[in-house]
């Protein structure tokens, strides 16, 4: 099992959609640049030859954005994660589940528990 941080506050959907609204290029400048953002993070990471499981333990700073709107943000780690060639991709034969919990602390950011499946069918 692998344990990484993340230790800030990711875009939530509603935040991405609203960037997509301003004009055709905001919304995937964000995505650029949170896929950067989460890349330093996710480059200690072995790169995944068999499926992976992964627990999303998001740590948020106050009450204001729904579960929903916060787990979005697992879009961009899958995604950063393929693009650093740590998953060969995020469709369902390399990401076999995940499950969030959610907990309120001083500081936003998410932690990541990384479990590869050796025999899965």
């Amino acid at each position: 099992m692998n344990k990484i941080e993340i230790p800030f506050r990711l875009p939530s959907l509603n935040q991405y959609i609203n960037e997509c609204r301003k004009n055709r290029y905001a919304g995937a400048k964000m995505k650029k640049n949170v896929d950067e953002d989460i890349g330093w993070y996710i480059n200690s990471l072995p790169q995944y030859k068999n499926p992976i499981k992964i627990h999303f333990h998001w740590i948020e700073e106050n009450k204001r954005r729904d579960f929903d709107n916060i787990c979005f943000a697992k879009k961009f780690i899958l995604d950063s994660m393929v693009k650093a060639g740590k998953l060969k991709d995020d469709n369902r034969n390399y990401v076999i589940g995940f499950e969030d919990s959610f907990e309120y602390a001083k500081e936003s950011k998410v932690i990541l528990e990384i479990e590869e499946v050796q025999n899965h069918e």
